[in-house]
């Protein structure tokens, strides 16, 4: 890989090292959970308590151990020298059947073609997925797990369907997320986004601190249910995401959107780029 490799409690090592082994219930079934932050050229994480309280949080929903100060640890050094934007993901997995847990950090350059896609924006469609209810714990909503499989089997879907992206809605139709990011779209000066807590969907960090800025950016906000023709009335829309922060949507199962560079530039702005 081209970056930097870190393990819980040894530090930096070769970023080529195996690491994994062949039965680790993370690799079998995807019995872990993760986080990724952005890291600026400056080499500074953006956000960082708040991606690892999340990160805590999947862990106990996970009833896996995560030691807070040893992961603050593991990131200082995995950061110490480095320059350049970067994803910064944290992984933990139940590890092998009667072992203990898998626990690595990885540090790579973020791909230049997400850094474009800031401002070049995406194509999308829209996809049915079951909602999740949120009252049912066990499902583990809100939780940022390794179990990915559907979200990759999504943008394999869009990619057939010559986009970038995907949003979810549910059975009904309301909007949920992407498969890697949230949704985000402005409508009269008010950015509104899914209620997380309300769908049983991931928190997103990167929505939290872009609401928390959208006031000194122009942006009222609120968080409220939609459809896919809210997005099409929008004055625009977003995925957001830790490190890409956020991608303007430009269509829609092949129909334009409106998407401001202007706007686009506040968000991002708001995002913390």
């Amino acid at each position: 890989m081209s970056g930097r490799l870190g393990i819980l409690g040894v530090g930096l090592v070769d970023p080529d090292t195996p690491l994994v082994r062949a039965d680790d219930r993370g690799v079998l079934l995807g019995d872990g959970c993760f986080d990724s932050v952005r890291v600026r050229p400056d080499g500074e994480p953006v956000g960082l308590d708040a991606h690892l309280a999340r990160f805590a949080r999947s862990a106990a929903a996970l009833d896996l151990p995560c030691d807070q100060d040893a992961w603050h640890w593991l990131v200082a050094t995995i950061l110490a020298g480095w320059t350049g934007e970067a994803a910064l993901r944290l992984t933990l997995t139940r590890g092998p059947e009667g072992g203990t847990s898998t626990a690595y950090a990885t540090l790579t350059p973020v791909p230049p073609h997400r850094l474009r896609q800031r401002t070049a924006g995406v194509t999308a469609i829209t996809l049915t997925r079951p909602a999740v209810d949120p009252a049912a714990a066990w499902l583990l909503p809100g939780v940022k797990t390794t179990s990915y499989a559907v979200a990759t089997a999504a943008l394999r879907r869009a990619a057939r369907a010559g986009a970038d992206e995907v949003v979810f809605v549910d059975p009904g139709g309301q909007l949920l997320e992407g498969p890697t990011a949230s949704l985000v779209w402005l409508t009269a000066g008010t950015l509104r986004t899914p209620p997380p807590d309300e769908l049983g969907l991931l928190r997103s960090v990167t929505v939290e601190r872009l609401f928390a800025a959208a006031a000194e950016h122009g942006f009222a906000t609120g968080k409220r249910r939609g459809t896919p023709a809210d997005l099409h009335a929008a004055d625009g829309a977003w995925l957001v995401s830790a490190v890409r922060l956020a991608a303007p949507i430009t269509a829609l199962d092949g129909k334009p959107l409106r998407s401001d560079p202007a706007a686009t530039a506040a968000v991002l702005a708001a995002a913390g780029l």
